[in-house]
């Protein structure tokens, strides 16, 4: 890619917005729309930013799944970073959208509020320079998000390795995404025919891991870029699947995105971490080897194990319905409290506070006005 305009071309995005009308007629009524599920948040944003949605036949139906990492994060995990915070002797690091998730009590922004030494950060890199700047501190970094963030979070550890920095860790919240696409397509409440699949942690992962998405399941995936052209190819690539009864595993976002993956993130990744047994999502329960963990031999490096954590599972308060929003069962604007009880400055749920979320998106580029029109 040379220049970004390239991919936001409007003459391009009608002729490919024509190409999707013809390929569903062919496709014909069924009685239902198309259900197409984009996994990432990113691309969640992306569609409301560019107005994508609206400019797709009526008969496509776009749902929102939880690809977005913050909005996953069950309140517990929360009570458990603002109790390591809490820590007299600690200094807690983290991404800036996990400041604002609601726990059961408090969010790691009010902690900071009550005193709390927490501060936003933009890599675990930039922790482990808080962690050498402060060496009578205990400094934890707060690692969250799929495979994407894996191999920054491993790289970093191994770095602090290197340099003997005894007064680093993790406190691991990082998830796996084929699990959680699996519970999906297990779910008997939803209806997907075709997958939007993340551009990001395919980055690291490649396509392969999804084969199981298209060989038992019998659907068709997409690996999509972000921008406004990425996101209605692959919308196309999706439905001539559909049209031609196909079912595969396509890359659109090739010019990213390898088969098999990037070797080096992947192997950090092997070497510092393992599966747990279950994980909890908030919305979506636990998962069967879901997430993972620091092995063993980094024991040093772990927050879990330096620290004594209240590991209480919360369930969400019952006015919220972030579950059902991040299943796609519901849409964003659909919930009871969406835009009055819970809104970006007062959030309810994480769907509301990430950048990447389906309820902060729906807010902020008019999904708010588009459901009270609705009404």
């Amino acid at each position: 890619m040379k220049y970004v305009e390239e991919f936001r071309d409007s003459a391009k995005a009608r002729a490919l917005v024509k190409e999707i009308e013809r390929l569903v007629a062919v496709i014909g009524p069924n009685g239902r729309p198309i259900h197409i599920m984009e996994v990432c948040g990113g691309h969640t944003h992306s569609i409301f930013r560019y107005g994508l949605e609206g400019m797709l036949p009526k008969s496509i139906e776009l749902v929102h799944g939880p690809g977005c990492p913050v909005c996953v994060l069950p309140m517990g995990r929360v009570d458990d970073c603002v109790s390591i915070a809490q820590d007299e002797g600690v200094i807690f690091t983290t991404f800036g959208d996990a400041m604002r998730v609601p726990g059961s009590t408090k969010s790691l922004l009010q902690a900071k509020a009550d005193g709390a030494d927490v501060r936003m950060v933009y890599s675990p890199l930039d922790a482990l320079a808080v962690a050498r700047k402060n060496p009578d501190r205990q400094v934890v970094f707060f690692g969250l998000g799929f495979e994407t963030t894996m191999p920054s979070t491993a790289l970093t550890i191994l770095q602090a390795e290197r340099e003997g920095v005894e007064n680093f860790s993790v406190f691991c919240n990082h998830i796996t995404i084929v699990p959680t696409i699996k519970a999906i397509l297990d779910s008997p409440d939803l209806r997907i025919d075709g997958f939007l699949g993340p551009g990001h942690v395919s980055m690291v992962i490649g396509t392969a891991p999804y084969a199981f998405i298209s060989s038992f399941y019998k659907k068709p995936m997409v690996v999509a870029g972000f921008e406004p052209l990425d996101i209605l190819q692959s919308i196309w690539m999706l439905l001539k699947q559909i049209a031609e009864g196909r079912c595969e595993i396509e890359n659109q976002y090739a010019r990213i995105v390898p088969d098999q993956g990037n070797d080096a993130a992947l192997n950090a990744v092997n070497r510092v971490y393992e599966l747990r047994e279950f994980f909890e999502w908030r919305g979506l329960g636990s998962i069967d080897r879901s997430g993972v963990r620091l092995r063993k031999e980094y024991a040093r490096f772990d927050a879990e194990r330096k620290f004594d954590l209240p590991n209480v599972r919360i369930a969400d308060p019952k006015s919220c319905q972030c579950g059902e929003v991040l299943k796609g069962v519901i849409k964003p604007w659909q919930c009871k409290v969406f835009g009055s009880a819970c809104t970006p400055e007062t959030p309810l749920g994480a769907l509301m506070v990430s950048s990447e979320g389906a309820c902060a998106a729906y807010y902020q580029y008019g999904g708010l006005k588009q459901s009270q029109a609705a009404e």
